[in-house]
């Protein structure tokens, strides 16, 4: 088959365990499933509970695959985004003009993609936080003000403790 040969890591997070191993294996299986790609080995490896957390599980997945272009590469690396890939052969590459411009005109096109998918986000939750703005002052604020304010607010509102003159502290002051 392909050309290229590279070497990836998979990881995910979640839970149950049995959920993000199979999830996992999906994924494989996906990358497996794409034209011009063939996985040659696969590790999955058992999932462990997440350091401070109660019930999140995080594994990975080691996987080997067969590429026949330099395009599968950059595919699979937009695509399934990998913990870390290392492209194992060939050793050297070599491109002429075209094949460059190419492979570079389609990245452009992921990135603008995804930042027309973050405009979009972007412009939604503006759109979202205006109508809570107008339906509910409140809960608008509460929501955007930072952390760190809302506690200096907080303090600021707390009500001082006004001093109570005795009688023997009044007429000190007198004589």
């Amino acid at each position: 088959m392909g050309s290229f040969k590279a070497s990836l890591i998979l990881e995910i997070l979640g839970r149950p365990p049995a959920h993000i191993v199979e999830a996992l294996q999906s994924l494989v299986t996906r990358i497996g499933a794409e034209k011009g790609v063939k996985v040659l080995e696969k590790t999955i490896h058992e999932p462990r509970a997440v350091e401070g957390s109660k019930d999140l599980f995080t594994t990975f997945a080691e996987v080997t695959i067969e590429m026949e272009s330099l395009e599968n590469y950059f595919g699979i690396v937009f695509a399934y985004m990998p913990a870390h890939i290392e492209l194992i052969t060939p050793e050297r590459i070599v491109l002429n003009n075209f094949e460059l411009n190419e492979l570079a005109n389609k990245i452009l096109a992921r990135m603008h993609d995804y930042d027309a998918i973050t405009k979009k986000n972007i412009n939604e939750r503006d759109f979202v936080l205006d109508k809570l703005r107008e339906a509910a002052p409140h809960v608008f604020k509460a929501l955007t003000t930072p952390p760190q304010a809302q506690q200096t607010q907080q303090v600021q509102k707390k009500p001082t403790k006004q001093k109570v003159k005795s009688k023997a502290s009044s007429k000190k002051k007198r004589r």
